[in-house]
Formats: structure tokens, C-alpha cells, sequence
């Protein structure tokens, strides 16, 4: 039976293929790529064998590839690092695609780009979830900042291994060998065998090579934020030609993205998780050739009536004629004054499948009563001894779906508590209790994890007074946007702006950063690819004016 993560080109997608690369020949066996290269090399196999070796321990060959088969994972579309070593075997005959070929080739031959993607997206799910490897991160199960770390390289589909230094042999070992000391951890070790001391995310983001470095040049598009809305628009600018750059704070999928499971959105009968919606999302954008940098969080916004500045986080200055916020919205601290304490050792914003292991048998607490805390709740009983729902209100199906709210109430470990608040929490290095006050009576529970899913904030603090906004922060759109706030310019002299743009002419708002949005998936994702056809109108009338 043929391995659908290997499949075989036909001689017609050889022949396009031929088109775009060069023949070579090679004697003996000669290594293709390397651990840690950037922009390496696409390569179909003529003649004889191509070998994929892991060499971080034991040497191992993991995949040979053989006549008509091919190289590569989604990292080629991206400026993602080769995790593995490639071999051409003796006497082979390979066809070399540059990557930016390979790109060209994807975008224009939907056969082959189907066949590719498929391929690619099995072999990272398959890299991910089966084998040990990557970036190696050394650190404290109770560690904020190692928690930090593991949560952006789970939420970014980083290859990893995680070794806990309060278990792990191996872990003591390297230490040892590396002269590292405990002071100093949490440390990364990547492939290539090069250490980092108490990583910031930026410098995990570029060893991973998920942040990237701009030019000076002007985009079409900037799009700020990568959840629903900001990839749908990602992907529509992109495969419509225009040059876009998007940028994100954290992760692609936003809120949606922290969802364990979305089993109403349109074409998913069995639904789907947030994460694994936008990895695919994230990949399909840079299949018609965005680029997407990430963790970039925008600081501050300019505009001088011709195009947009933004400064963003990393020393960065990016520069477009149009931009689409999409930066949603950040659920709130509780207010309990040790918050930030257990945040990252027992305090979370998002159920993910790391944060699930940590609950096994564990009685953990669910704040909110959102679809996002529903979802969550769900996906935290399959592993935990018991799950506690707390909602301030007498309601849960008052901002919740139906389905979720049946579920919830036919699940066994699951126990709601109703016009409740956590007053206060406890623990010396992790979370170990947390007390409830329900109408005036308080109750210690031994909850160890608590997830909290409440009150949602625009991210619109980098737009200072540039745009117009509402007392919340939610920027207005379209007929909402009064006479005196709009910017005194030519196009809005000849109309006035349309539905997602904002008082200043092409800039837009999507998703749930917009005053008026429907907090759902399936009209962030509208929203985010309506908003590049009227970006088209405006591009149009710059062009008309100039």
C-alpha cells in the first residue's frame, strides 16, 4: 500500500518540474542539506536513492526516498531550518528546485501543489508527534519561563523535546557536559548543537526561523494579527497577487487558535481544533507567498497620507499602503493580586494538548462562560479526575452554544458552579488551591490548573490616536465612523468609507477587534477576505489619484 506522505510524481509533473530546476550527478554519497540550513534545497530523485538521516544520537535513517519521489516538508515555504540530514546515494541522478522555485511551482500547478502540501503536512504531523528530536529545551516543569517557551513552540508547530530537569537524567547530563548551571536554565540546544541560556521567545522564534527580517520595501498589504480573520485575509491578498506581510504577537489562530476543539464551523462535521485550523490556515498563506513573522507585536502606527509605518517589537519598521488590524482581542486577569505569579505554573489562557498532560487525574477549574471555556472544559475531562466550570452569571447557556451546554451537563467529572468568583490562590512554587465565593460563602478546592476564559479586551493600544476607536478600545468601521473623525483626505472627499474601513482611508478592521463583530470563526474568516476586495477599491483610487 503506498505511503501517502511519500508519493510518486508522474512523468508529466517531472517534466514541469524540469522547467524550474537543474540535473545532478553524484559519484558517491554526498550530503544535499544539512541540520539547521536555511533555504535549502527541493530535490526530486532520477536515479538511485536519496537517504534521510536523524544524527542527533544514533545514526539512524528515518526515510529513503526513492525513483520519482522527493524531498522536503512545509519548512520550505517558510524560513524554517532543515531538521534533518539528506544524502544523495551513490551514483544518483537528483533534479535540485531552489525553494523559491519550488514556491513559483506550487502557486501556479495545482496537481503538483496538492500532492506537495499534502505530503508536507503529513510529514511535520508525522516529525511532531512521532519521533524525538529538534530543538531541545531544558528546564523546570514548574517554570514559568519554560512554560512560556513550550507554549509558543506547541502553538507554532515547533519541532522539540522537552527534558524536565527535575526527572530527567539526560537532562543532568547535559548540563554537566555544557557547564551549565541551574541559575541559568531554562536553556535551548538546537540541532546543530549550539546552546542559548534563558532564551527570549524572539531569539526561540529565530533559531526556529519562524521570525523573520524585513527590507525596506513597501507592501501592498500589512495585516496585524494571524487569528481567523487575519489569516483569511492573508491567504485572499496573497493568492490575488498583491505583496503582503502579516505579522503576530504569539501564534496564528488568535482566540480560535486556543479552542481544543470547533465542532460548528462550516465543512468540519467532526470538527476540528483551533490550532490544527490555523496551522493549515498559516500554510495556505504561505503557499501563495505571504510572509508571515512571528512573535512581531506592533508598537505604534503612523501615517503621512501616502502609506503606513508601523513599529513593531524586534527593532522592526514595516511599511504598506494599506493595513488590516486583526488583532482581536486578549482575555483579562482575573483580579486576585498573585495572578501573575501562577501564570505559566498553574494559571493559563488556553487547554492545549501540553496542558492536558499536566491534568491527568488532576482537579483543574474552567473561568468563563464563552464557547472558548466550554470547548476547554470538554477536552480537559477526558483527562482530568474532575473539572470545575465557574461563570458569574445564573446561565451557561446564556454566551455558550447549545451543543456545548448539553455535553457539559451530561458529563460525569464535570461540576458548574453558578454566580461564583475565585477570590484568592494558593501555592508555593504551582498553583495547589483555589478559593470560590459563591453569594457570600467561600469554599477551598485543591485545583492545581486553572484555565481562564474571561473578558475579552481589543488589542488597539498601538494605535494611539491614529484611528478612531470606541471607549473600549473596539475600532469603528463603515457607517459607524462619525463625520468629525474622519481623516480630511481626496478619497474620502469622494465617499464615504466602506464597511470594514476604518476613519482613516485604507485601513481596515476585521474580526473581533471590530466594534459590531460577531464573535465567531466562520465571520472573522468573512470578514478577513471582504476586507481585501475593498483593500482592491482602494489600491484602485490611490492609484487613480497619484
Amino acid at each position: 500500500m503506498t505511503d501517502s506522505r511519500f508519493p510518486v510524481l508522474t512523468q508529466k509533473q517531472i517534466h514541469i518540474f524540469k522547467e524550474y530546476g537543474t540535473f545532478l550527478d553524484f559519484e558517491t554519497e554526498t550530503p544535499i542539506f544539512n541540520v539547521g540550513d536555511k533555504d535549502y534545497d527541493f530535490f526530486i530523485v532520477i536515479k538511485g536513492e536519496v537517504y534521510i538521516k536523524d544524527e542527533s544520537g544514533a545514526e539512524k535513517i528515518i526515510v529513503t526516498h526513492g525513483i520519482n519521489e522527493f524531498t522536503g516538508d512545509n519548512s520550505m515555504l517558510s524560513d524554517r531550518k532543515a531538521q534533518f540530514n539528506g544524502y544523495a546515494s551513490k551514483g544518483s541522478t537528483l533534479l535540485r528546485v531552489k525553494a523559491n522555485k519550488l514556491r513559483n511551482v506550487i502557486s501556479t500547478h495545482s496537481d503538483i501543489s496538492d500532492i506537495l502540501l499534502s505530503a508536507f503536512v503529513q510529514r511535520q504531523e508525522t516529525m511532531l508527534h512521532e519521533f524525538e528530536g529538534g530543538i531541545k529545551l531544558i528546564g523546570s516543569l514548574s517554570s514559568k519561563e519554560t512554560y512560556a517557551l513550550r507554549d509558543f513552540m506547541e502553538k507554532n508547530h515547533i519541532w522539540c523535546t522537552f527534558l524536565n530537569i527535575d526527572t530527567s537524567e539526560e537532562a543532568q547530563q547535559l548540563l554537566e557536559s555544557f557547564g551549565v548551571k541551574e541559575n541559568e536554565l531554562p536553556i535551548l540546544l538546537n540541532p546543530a548543537g549550539e546552546i542559548c541560556r534563558k532564551p527570549s521567545i524572539p531569539e526561540l522564534a529565530k533559531q526556529a526561523g519562524v521570525l523573520m527580517d524585513f527590507g525596506d520595501e513597501l507592501y501592498d498589504v500589512l495585516i496585524v494579527g494571524a487569528g481567523p480573520s487575519g489569516l483569511a485575509a492573508s491567504v485572499y491578498a496573497a493568492s490575488e497577487g498583491l505583496s503582503v506581510v502579516t505579522i503576530d504577537s504569539n501564534a496564528p489562530g488568535g482566540q480560535a487558535g486556543k479552542s481544543s476543539k470547533i465542532e460548528n464551523y462550516l465543512g468540519f462535521p467532526t470538527g476540528i481544533s483551533g490550532n490544527d485550523l490555523a496551522n493549515k490556515a498559516y500554510i495556505q498563506a504561505q503557499k501563495f507567498g505571504c510572509n508571515i513573522s512571528i512573535p512581531h507585536r506592533a508598537k505604534t502606527l503612523e501615517y503621512n497620507q501616502n502609506y503606513f509605518t508601523i513599529c513593531a517589537t524586534n527593532g522592526k519598521t514595516i511599511k504598506a499602503k494599506a493595513v488590516i488590524a486583526a488583532t482581536g482581542a486578549q482575555y483579562r486577569q482575573l483580579p486576585i493580586d498573585t495572578i501573575e505569579k501562577f501564570e505559566g505554573s498553574g494559571v493559563f489562557y488556553s487547554a492545549t494538548v501540553m496542558n492536558a498532560s499536566s491534568c491527568k487525574n488532576e482537579i483543574v477549574g474552567v473561568v468563563g462562560g464563552g464557547n472558548s471555556a466550554g470547548q476547554a472544559a470538554l477536552f480537559l475531562a477526558e483527562h482530568a479526575k474532575e473539572v470545575h466550570i465557574i461563570i458569574r452569571g445564573t446561565n451557561i447557556g446564556a454566551k455558550m452554544s447549545d451543543y456545548l451546554v448539553q455535553r457539559i451537563i451530561t458529563e460525569p467529572n464535570i461540576i458548574l458552579h453558578k454566580e461564583t468568583n475565585v477570590v484568592d490562590l494558593y501555592g508555593t512554587h504551582h498553583l495547589e488551591s483555589v478559593t470560590l465565593q459563591t453569594n457570600g460563602k467561600k469554599e477551598t478546592i485543591s485545583i492545581s490548573n486553572l484555565f481562564t476564559f474571561i473578558g475579552a479586551k481589543p488589542c488597539t493600544e498601538w494605535l494611539g490616536e491614529v484611528i478612531a476607536t470606541d471607549s473600549k478600545g473596539f475600532i469603528y468601521t463603515g457607517s459607524d465612523v462619525t463625520e468629525n473623525a474622519l481623516t480630511k483626505c481626496a478619497i474620502f472627499e469622494q465617499r464615504k468609507p466602506q464597511s470594514l474601513e476604518t476613519s482613516v482611508p485604507g485601513f481596515f478592521a476585521v474580526g473581533d477587534v471590530r466594534k459590531g463583530s460577531v464573535k465567531r470563526v466562520a465571520s472573522a474568516v468573512g470578514e478577513g477576505s471582504m476586507a481585501i476586495s475593498q483593500i482592491h477599491r482602494y489600491l484602485e483610487e490611490r492609484k487613480a489619484i497619484d
